[in-house]
């Protein structure tokens, strides 16, 4: 798909790496000026100075209003409005349930759950006034559909932002703006989220071989086979898509691996 965002703008959280990166980068391609919004300023900056638009760096913490608020007045002043929004920032950590900080508990619910509801409710308010059809992605997870076994404060949070983003999907239709929010929800992504994973293994790539094994397709996602999802839920292609749970897992939820033959 080549998608034409000349002159939209969009907010990307995360945006200085992984899957927020190549989000904002295919972006800027496409015309759009953006905003990477990040909790690292000074990287969120670079990346932006490289972009192939207009585009300035926003040093964002996803958990805080006042700085929502600041990120949104950003985009008004600076571009005129609001009209995509692509909540990428997350944190995960694995835990024995029984064992789980507290503190590991309320750090991903604080920046996967309440930064995405913030994002969202405050996006709205800017976005209502556009005349011009707008869109809001959130990332979940497939983790957000299933459980998981040593995963479950992250796979909670990400549940969390499955249901709000079908609630606010039909909020906005219910109150006739023009705003669709989709979720997308990947498979494990080869991003340095796993580089804390990855010390613990011998090599980078003894674990995405391991994690392979679990994805019918045979490798781990990266972050442009998300990007490319997140472009299309933003696009006039997608315009009667609201929602929607779109599944970015190479097979891994589909159904049972082969266990009964030889």
């Amino acid at each position: 798909m080549t998608a034409n965002f000349s002159g939209k703008i969009a907010i990307v959280t995360g945006g200085a790496s992984g899957i927020g990166f190549e989000t904002a980068s295919q972006l800027a391609k496409a015309g759009c000026h953006v905003i990477v919004a990040d909790i690292n300023f000074d990287k969120a900056t670079k990346v932006a100075e490289a972009l192939h638009t207009d585009s300035i760096g926003f040093k964002l913490d996803v958990s805080s209003e006042e700085n929502w608020i600041d990120v949104m007045t950003c985009a008004k002043e600076t571009f005129g409005g609001l009209d995509i929004l692509v909540n990428c920032a997350g944190i995960g950590f694995a835990d024995n349930f029984e064992d789980m900080p507290l503190d590991h508990w309320n750090a991903m619910i604080s920046v996967n759950l309440t930064g995405t509801f913030l994002g969202c409710q405050k996006a709205i308010k800017l976005m209502k006034k556009s005349e011009k059809p707008c869109a809001i992605v959130n990332i979940s997870s497939i983790a957000g559909l299933v459980g998981g076994e040593d995963i479950a404060g992250y796979s909670a949070s990400k549940g969390g932002v499955t249901m709000l983003t079908k609630s606010v999907a039909l909020y906005c239709a219910g109150k006739g703006y023009d705003i669709r929010c989709n979720s997308i929800h990947p498979t494990y992504v080869d991003t340095e989220m796993l580089d804390p994973i990855a010390d613990s293994f011998d090599s980078r790539q003894v674990m995405l071989d391991g994690m392979a094994t679990q994805v019918p397709v045979g490798r781990v996602a990266v972050p442009s086979d998300i990007s490319s999802a997140i472009l299309f839920l933003c696009s006039s292609e997608a315009a009667m898509i609201t929602g929607h749970q779109m599944v970015i897992d190479g097979g891994q939820l589909v159904g049972i691996p082969a266990q009964h033959t030889i």
